[in-house]
């Protein structure tokens, strides 16, 4: 008479993706100028499109949502925001030297690029075969950089928070629609959206 073998227990199914939560442990200086470098390198039409991708989603050194804090933090001081990224991240993962790091990874590579494509340019910026090259190039940019937008848009709409969303709509009209003044429409809606956001946040741990 044969007998059954028992049934082998199953392991429950895993989720073949990591959730975009996760957090790593934070990287080391090496690690952060090489990180750096290689965004910068392939930062064709800008190097957000790549740093979010970087950070959040290939070392998941930061969540969806804190990436979009931090960009606004630097986005609102002086300098290019890619720049004041840089400083500010590897800052809060490794102090200043951590901050010095990601700079330097930054900035290094394409400087030392740029010198010698700004050379060449020099010599042969008549043609016209590289400026219409050129006008070709900046069309692939701004498909980039609209892409990266929507992606840092979507924790927006995971958590339907209708205020955010309100607000970026409110001054997306106030500047790309009825052309208002940057300076004027950021003294209005950097104190609401910072008291809307208090106001939320304390609601809700009431």
């Amino acid at each position: 008479m044969s007998t059954d073998s028992a049934p082998a227990a199953q392991e429950p199914d895993r989720e073949l993706d990591q959730e975009p939560d996760l957090v790593a442990a934070p990287p080391g200086l090496a690690a952060l100028f090489m990180a750096f470098a290689r965004m910068s390198l392939a930062g064709f039409g800008g190097v957000l499109v790549f740093a979010r991708h970087a950070i959040v989603e290939q070392h998941r050194w930061m969540t969806a949502d804190e990436f979009n804090e931090t960009f606004a933090l630097c986005h609102f001081l002086p300098g290019p925001n890619i720049v004041n990224l840089s400083m500010v991240f590897g800052a809060r993962l490794r102090g200043l030297a951590g901050g010095v790091a990601a700079f330097a990874g930054l900035l290094l590579p394409p400087t030392l690029i740029m010198t010698v494509l700004a050379i060449i340019y020099a010599h042969f910026g008549d043609l016209d075969v590289l400026r219409r090259s050129l006008g070709g190039i900046s069309c692939a940019a701004v498909g980039l950089l609209i892409a990266v937008v929507f992606r840092m848009m979507t924790p927006l709409f995971k958590r339907i928070d209708v205020v955010a969303l309100i607000l970026m709509l409110g001054v997306f009209l106030a500047i790309g629609v009825l052309r208002l003044p940057l300076q004027a429409v950021l003294l209005v809606a950097v104190p609401v959206s910072i008291g809307a956001t208090f106001f939320l946040r304390r609601k809700v741990a009431a």
